[in-house]
């Protein structure tokens, strides 16, 4: 916003701080952030972009979720960076909008809100909605921003002043994990990949994954051990896994719960594979997790 009043030669934008109390903000990296005002002191905003930190899903701050509210049908744009996503979804105010999350994040934010229409996009702007998924996305959502206010080439000289390297869009999808660097040596393994991650609840068998991506049971086979140094079955229950974890370290489900959220039918079997991979059960992750916080 700095550098578009500099390039627009204007005074297009001006800013103000604000936190739930009126107190300064210790990000997770130990950084003190001095704010300008409470949440309920803001009257008047055009904009207003929520930033979170972990574990935002268990925020549950009744006067600033009606704050929000209040400036919504004052007709303020509300937005979010990665994991502000839930507090927006939590007031209420994603409902009806395409909105995103950071991947990491997907299981937990899909699972308590599953109504929601969710992408994988780097950013969406939806109407008066504005969601990215954190990190470098921030600045492709805020880049967009400032095209719809300044112009495009304000837009482009900003993004060359900060060293990147284009307009990205929301069509731009989020690299999740090192999958994408799939894509260029083999689109088919990519594409099964995203369909088992898109899967988990009622997971497909592998022939029915290959099916959907055109190639032989065989042939699938052999893409997981070339790329992967695993068979189709152990790959996709990492995957329903790493599902579990989330769920397990970020919300309050039963343990029950999310062996079915995660594809596991027997609640033994899940615990049994969560043993096995990550070396202690569902219920000491959790009590291990609360222990570090």
């Amino acid at each position: 916003m700095r550098t578009a009043n500099r390039f627009a030669e204007r005074r297009a934008y001006q800013w103000q701080l604000a936190s739930v109390d009126g107190g300064q903000v210790e990000s997770s990296s130990g950084v003190s952030v001095k704010v300008d005002l409470r949440l309920d002191q803001v009257e008047v905003c055009d904009r207003i972009i929520l930033i979170a930190t972990n574990k935002t899903q268990f925020f549950n701050d009744d006067r600033a979720l009606n704050k929000l509210a209040k400036l919504d049908r004052a007709g303020a744009l509300l937005g979010s960076a990665s994991s502000g996503s839930f507090v927006l979804a939590k007031a209420g105010l994603l409902e009806g909008y395409r909105c995103t999350i950071h991947w990491e994040n997907l299981p937990v934010f899909r699972e308590l809100y599953p109504a929601l229409s969710i992408t994988r996009s780097l950013y969406e702007i939806d109407r008066n909605r504005a969601t990215c998924s954190g990190g470098t996305a921030a600045l492709d959502m805020m880049l967009k921003l400032v095209d719809m206010d300044c112009g495009t080439e304000v837009a482009r000289r900003i993004s060359q002043m900060y060293q990147h390297d284009r307009l990205r869009t929301p069509e731009d999808q989020q690299r999740m994990e090192s999958k994408y660097d799939l894509v260029r040596l083999s689109p088919k393994l990519a594409e099964a990949i995203d369909l088992m991650q898109n899967n988990i609840e009622d997971p497909l068998s592998p022939q029915e994954v290959a099916g959907h991506v055109g190639v032989s049971l065989r042939q699938l086979e052999r893409l997981f051990k070339k790329y992967r140094g695993a068979t189709p079955q152990r790959y996709y229950l990492r995957i329903r896994l790493e599902n579990a974890r989330q769920l397990l370290l970020y919300t309050s489900q039963s343990g029950l719960d999310v062996a079915i959220a995660s594809g596991f039918s027997s609640h033994s079997h899940f615990i049994k594979s969560y043993r096995d991979v990550y070396g202690r059960t569902p219920r000491e992750e959790r009590v291990s997790d609360v222990d570090h916080v």
